[in-house]
């Protein structure tokens, strides 16, 4: 019974998890936390922070492909899901889950549902994308339902898969001769990087991309390229003080 699970069982599953899983120090915190919410509010039993602590991990810097990166990936590959996710600012499962009515070709917009914040939200849409889009729609049988279905002979409301996207993104990769280091959230993360360097404040660049606190947007301020390029070293006043 899981009321009756010991700390010790519990540490048991945590170290058995990284071993057999090959999970991270920060998905086991997730894992982690989820045991901390089903032991206080479904068994409605307390907890101790001290028997099953959380993992400290090294946080990195992500890799952001600059804009000549972006623009040179995305003219020469013809997915217009990459360009989807550079110029709006969309995460892989929302473009999965865009469908036909979705797209606002008047107003040049596209209507976001079910995010990740759970809020909608609309996000630009710039005419290279929507003519790549087009040409997939008429390549793909002209879909009412779902832009991008996982396959024609199936029901055309079954989600596509994301690793196909990975797949091409890292075979197109190698055929750049370019490390393998671009994933589907690089064109976020660059979406949002180059509006900050761009001067888009970080309000409205929070607003596009859906963020549900500021902290989250923070993040491009330390990625953007343009941060330390105004900032005079103190070092590199010292002959015009003379």
């Amino acid at each position: 019974m899981p009321k009756n699970v010991s700390w010790a069982e519990l540490r048991d599953f945590i170290r058995w998890l990284p071993k057999e899983k090959n999970l991270s120090d920060r998905t086991l915190n997730a894992c982690i936390s989820q045991l901390r919410f089903f032991t206080i509010y479904v068994l409605h039993k307390p907890w101790d922070p001290t028997q099953l602590p959380m993992r400290k991990f090294d946080a990195y810097l992500l890799y952001v492909p600059s804009y000549e990166e972006a623009f040179q990936f995305i003219s020469t590959i013809p997915r217009a899901m990459c360009a989807l996710m550079y110029s709006s600012g969309l995460r892989i499962g929302e473009v999965c889950r865009l469908r036909y009515e979705d797209i606002d070709k008047k107003n040049m917009r596209i209507h976001i549902y079910h995010t990740k914040a759970r809020q909608d939200r609309y996000v630009s849409l710039c005419r290279y994308a929507l003519d790549l889009l087009t040409q997939c729609w008429f390549q793909c049988g002209r879909p009412t339902g779902r832009l991008f279905p996982c396959s024609q002979k199936l029901a055309s409301d079954k989600l596509i898969n994301t690793y196909y996207l990975s797949w091409h993104i890292h075979k197109h990769e190698e055929q750049l001769g370019w490390p393998t280091r671009i994933t589907c959230h690089s064109f976020w993360h660059a979406f949002g990087t180059h509006l900050y360097e761009n001067g888009v404040d970080l309000p409205i660049n929070k607003a596009l991309l859906g963020h549900k606190s500021l902290k989250s947007t923070m993040l491009y301020v330390h990625l953007a390229a343009t941060r330390f390029s105004d900032v005079i070293n103190p070092l590199d006043t010292r002959n015009t003080t003379q």
